[in-house]
C-alpha cells in the first residue's frame, strides 16, 4: 500500500466561484483527502490560489485533510487573465516560500495555464514532480470564438513540455496536447467527475407542464448554440425548450442575445415553447434537470464536460454533439444520442424519434444514471488521479532485508 502523499494543487482562480475549474479543484482536493478505507488516512492536500478577497484568511480548511492557502499576488480582487499574468512572478515567489523546508510537497498539480506558469517553474527549480491540467487549451478556445491572450499558445506549449505529466480531461484534449509537442507517454486522460449525491434522479424538482421538456444548461447562449436548438424545436411538435444560462433572470429583458433568440423563436413559430430562465445557481440545477425528458448539449466547439454528466446523474438522456468530453461521456444509443453540430433539422428529427420511443427513452435514462454513478464518481476520479501521480513519483528504494543471524552449528568432539 502506498503511503499518504502531500499534494499541492495550484490554481490562479478563486475556488469560491461556480466556474467548472473552481468546482473541479475544490472537489478534487476534498476527494483526494478523503480516506478510501477504514485503515487509510487519506492524503494531505493543500490548494494554493491567488488571493481575490482582501478579507479572506491566509489558510482555510475546505474539508478533512484539505486546506486552501491564499497567495498574495497583485490586488486582492478578481482580475482578467492579462492582468493576472503581470503578477505571476509574485505568485511563483509565494509558492517558493511555502514549499521551502518542511512545506515541500510530494507532487505539484497545477490547474489552468496561468497557475501552470508559476507552479511549473518552481517545481522544476525545486525538483518536485509536476503535473499540469489545462482545463481547455488556447487553440480550442480560439476555435470556439473566444478571445485568447496572444502569448497563451506559446506559454502552454512550454508548460506542457516542462511537465512530468499532463492530465487531460478527455481524449480530444489529450490529442491537442500531443499536437502541441508534449510527448504522448507524458499525457494521460482523467475525466471530470460529478457529485452523485447532489445530482441524482430523485429529489426536489421545479414545476413543469404536460409538454415534453428539452433542457439546455450553459454559460454563454451564443457558444452553446441555443439558436440551433430553437430551430430544431420546429421539428419536435409539442415539446418545449427550457434554457438555463446567459444573463441573470433580472437582466433577461435587456440582453441583446436573448432578444435575438426570441425573435428567431417567434419567426420559427415556436416562441410560446421556448423558456429562458437566465443563469441559475449551480446548486439549483438538479431541480431543473429532474424535470427534463432530454438534455441538449450541442455546442460545436469546446463544450463543458460537466453538463452531460450532471444531466446523466439525474437520469436524463443526453443528445450531444460528439465534441470534446461529450464524445467520451455520452454513449451513442446507450445513454443518449450523438448528433451533428448546427444541423437543426437532423437534431430535431432525432429528438422527435427518441421522445416517441418511451421504452427506449426509459432505458437510456437508467443507463445514463448508472454510467454517471459508476464511471464518473469522485471516488473513482480521485483514485485515477492518484494513480497518475504515482507514474511520476520517484520509486522508493527497497528497504534492506534484515540480516539473519545464523547460529554456528557445534560439532561434538569425537572420542579419541
Amino acid at each position: 500500500m502506498h503511503r499518504p502523499l502531500d499534494i499541492a494543487l495550484v490554481s490562479a482562480s478563486d475556488l469560491d466561484g461556480e466556474h467548472l475549474q473552481s468546482i473541479h479543484v475544490r472537489e478534487l482536493a476534498r476527494s483526494l483527502a478523503r480516506p478510501r478505507t477504514d485503515s487509510d488516512d487519506g492524503h494531505r492536500v493543500t490548494v494554493y490560489a491567488r488571493r481575490q478577497d482582501p478579507s479572506a484568511r491566509p489558510r482555510v480548511r475546505i474539508g478533512p485533510g484539505a486546506a486552501l492557502v491564499h497567495i498574495d499576488a497583485g490586488p486582492a480582487r478578481p482580475l482578467a487573465d492579462d492582468d493576472v499574468l503581470g503578477h505571476i512572478r509574485d505568485f511563483a515567489d509565494g509558492l517558493r516560500r511555502r514549499w521551502s523546508g518542511a512545506g515541500r510537497p510530494d507532487v505539484v498539480h497545477a490547474h489552468g495555464w496561468l497557475a501552470g506558469i508559476a507552479a511549473c517553474a518552481v517545481a522544476r527549480e525545486m525538483d518536485i514532480p509536476f503535473a499540469q491540467s489545462y482545463h481547455g487549451v488556447g487553440v480550442d478556445d480560439r476555435r470556439a470564438g473566444r478571445t485568447v491572450h496572444p502569448h497563451r499558445d506559446r506559454l502552454e506549449k512550454a508548460i506542457g513540455r516542462g511537465s512530468d505529466l499532463v492530465i487531460a480531461g478527455h481524449a480530444e484534449e489529450a490529442g491537442t496536447v500531443v499536437r502541441m509537442g508534449v510527448p504522448r507517454p507524458a499525457v494521460t486522460v482523467v475525466p471530470y467527475a460529478v457529485d452523485g449525491d447532489h445530482f441524482a434522479p430523485t429529489g426536489p424538482a421545479m414545476p413543469r407542464g404536460d409538454r415534453a421538456r428539452l433542457v439546455m444548461v450553459c454559460d454563454d447562449l451564443e457558444s452553446a448554440d441555443v439558436e440551433t436548438a430553437v430551430r430544431a424545436l420546429v421539428h419536435v411538435p409539442g415539446a418545449e425548450l427550457t434554457v438555463a444560462g446567459g444573463p441573470s433572470r433580472e437582466d433577461l429583458e435587456n440582453d441583446p442575445v436573448v432578444h435575438r433568440l426570441r425573435l428567431v423563436a417567434k419567426e420559427m413559430h415556436v416562441g410560446d415553447r421556448v423558456i429562458f430562465l437566465g443563469r441559475l445557481p449551480h446548486k439549483t440545477l438538479p431541480k431543473l434537470l429532474r424535470t427534463a425528458d432530454l438534455a441538449l448539449c450541442i455546442t460545436p466547439h469546446q463544450p463543458s464536460p460537466a453538463v452531460p454528466l450532471e444531466a446523466m446523474a439525474c437520469g436524463v438522456p443526453v443528445v450531444a454533439t460528439p465534441a470534446g468530453g461529450h464524445a467520451d461521456e455520452v454513449l451513442d444509443h446507450i445513454t443518449g444520442l450523438h448528433v451533428p453540430a448546427r444541423r437543426p433539422v437532423e437534431i430535431g428529427r432525432a429528438v422527435r424519434r427518441l421522445l416517441a420511443e418511451e421504452t427506449t427513452l426509459h432505458g437510456y435514462s437508467i443507463a445514463a444514471a448508472d454510467r454517471a454513478r459508476s464511471r464518473y464518481s469522485w471516488a473513482r476520479i480521485a483514485a485515477e488521479t492518484i494513480r497518475a501521480y504515482h507514474r511520476i513519483l520517484p520509486v522508493p528504494e527497497p528497504e534492506p532485508e534484515p540480516e539473519i543471524a545464523v547460529e554456528e552449528e557445534r560439532v561434538p568432539a569425537m572420542a579419541g
